[in-house]
């Protein structure tokens, strides 16, 4: 079964917006319709707000010459529905692809834009699209691009789920393929070949032995993690294999830079060839810029740091301080029982229009 949706009431109560921006299925690369209406209901019902279209992305803001400006941020794709649309609610909680991650966040975001002309901050909305898929697809590469000075801001939040902890910055994260060369043989006699399975065995000894770094930034403790997350190898169950990948994903803290975190892992494994597949940089907390601390005082939360990458180092990239702060439990995030709890989005959004209220 299926509803179709024609229109977005974002002056509902969000957990009914939720439900209703659930059913309309959004994976990455097929957000047009969610896109649409939502361009239309904010140019009808927040004529406060300029609002510009990007690809399938939807961005208004408001121009009242506040001292300071902060940016809500979400993305509007979701990962392949898994037989979990349309939205369902019961005892409670909103069942339904999407509802932790994030269209909750959503919800709250653009219930707030139509429902708040005054703010105390000037405030901008960004619903972007192809969060969930390769990062070249990231529909706020293509705003940042094309569209600069409307990322401009003292802070950004982004509606990732959080559980409605407040998780500042990210972690940084890091994969390399290392390689070991070994010689072909007959597993028959094997003494005339080399293994280079049996040749990876270093680097994983030197895994196992490898510390963990923590370190405190801003009052949030970020630990690093080395792990190695995929091996291949082998040619036939009768063949001494002559070549081995390891794969490698180095997850660190934000003050390293992208090229101390390669140069970290190439130490760590010296004299072991590697080559760089994947690097993002992490985000710095921020969290004493004076929006950023205005922001923890009103959510009444303890920040921690975020395990894990989000588009947060987007905006730490242009200087902006970023959090990550949403009604969804992470946890459940891409999973075929993804539900978020009523009262979660209830308390997100009081904690916001406490915020940015007039």
């Amino acid at each position: 079964m299926t509803r179709t949706i024609s229109a977005l009431d974002l002056t509902a109560d969000p957990v009914a917006l939720t439900a209703a921006m659930v059913d309309v299925a959004s994976v990455s690369g097929e957000e047009r319709q969610l896109a649409d209406l939502l361009e239309h209901a904010l140019r009808e019902q927040a004529p406060h707000l300029e609002v510009l279209r990007s690809g399938d992305a939807v961005l208004a803001r408001t121009r009242l010459g506040r001292a300071h400006r902060v940016l809500l941020a979400g993305h509007i794709d979701t990962v392949p529905i898994a037989d979990n649309v349309p939205s369902r609610r019961a005892d409670g909680i909103v069942h339904g692809c999407g509802t932790s991650d994030m269209k909750s966040g959503d919800a709250v975001f653009a219930h707030l834009a139509a429902t708040l002309p005054e703010p105390r901050h000037d405030v901008t909305f960004v619903f972007y699209d192809c969060e969930e898929i390769e990062a070249e697809r990231n529909g706020l590469g293509r705003i940042e691009r094309e569209h600069r000075e409307w990322l401009d801001a003292d802070l950004a939040i982004l509606g990732e789920p959080t559980d409605g902890a407040l998780e500042a910055g990210c972690q940084g994260t890091l994969r390399v393929e290392l390689r070991t060369a070994g010689r072909r043989a007959h597993s028959a006699r094997s003494w005339l070949g080399d293994n280079a399975i049996h040749r990876a065995g270093e680097i994983l000894s030197r895994l196992a032995s490898y510390e963990a770094r923590d370190v405190d930034i801003d009052g949030c403790r970020y630990r690093e993690g080395l792990q190695a997350v995929r091996i291949s190898g082998g040619v036939a169950g009768n063949v001494v294999p002559d070549e081995c990948i390891v794969t490698v994903n180095f997850r660190f803290a934000p003050d390293r830079s992208t090229e101390q975190a390669v140069q970290h892992v190439r130490e760590v494994f010296d004299g072991i060839p590697l080559v760089v597949t994947d690097l993002s940089a992490g985000a710095l907390p921020g969290l004493s810029a004076p929006a950023a601390a205005e922001f923890v005082e009103a959510s009444g939360a303890v920040p921690r740091a975020k395990y894990g990458w989000t588009d947060v180092s987007r905006f730490a990239a242009l200087g902006i301080p970023a959090v990550n702060y949403g009604p969804g439990d992470p946890n459940l995030a891409h999973t075929r029982d993804e539900h978020v709890a009523e009262d979660a989005i209830t308390a997100c959004t009081a904690v916001l229009r406490r915020y940015l209220g007039s």
